[in-house]
């Protein structure tokens, strides 16, 4: 990890490896960094992620999965902000991560800014998408 002192953490209900690799296929400069899996608990499932790194277009993350009885809700409350750089950064942000999703707001010019939507993903994380 690179050193920031604070990095979003999602807890995910046995999603946490493939919403990580697509996210990391959706954004630039992205990447895993570590993927540690259970063997087997004892429930006897296996196969889920304990605990996974990854960065998003230089941005540091954590991931991991929890069974379903003891998984937090997830919201909107707490969103993910994007500062898209460009029209076509906008447009592919949005189409990815409202497939199978569900969007919020928008597309739509917002005051000074070009194009804002409030997008959830498929996995159930919610970003807020702008392109100023």
């Amino acid at each position: 990890m690179s050193g920031q002192r604070i990095v979003p953490f999602l807890t995910l209900p046995g999603t946490a490896e493939a919403a990580m690799h697509f996210y990391v296929s959706i954004f630039p400069n992205s990447s895993v960094t570590s993927l540690t899996k259970i063997d087997e608990d004892e429930h006897g499932e296996g196969g889920r992620v304990i605990n996974e790194q990854f960065v998003l277009n230089g941005q540091d993350f954590m991931a991991m999965d929890m069974e379903e009885d003891f998984l937090p809700d997830m919201t909107w409350a707490v969103s993910l902000y994007v500062d898209c750089e460009d029209e076509a950064s906008f447009d592919n942000y949005f189409d990815s991560l409202s497939a199978d999703g569900v969007v919020m707001m928008g597309p739509e010019a917002v005051g000074e800014l070009r194009a804002v939507a409030w997008v959830t993903d498929q996995f159930g994380v919610t970003w807020q998408l702008v392109w100023k």
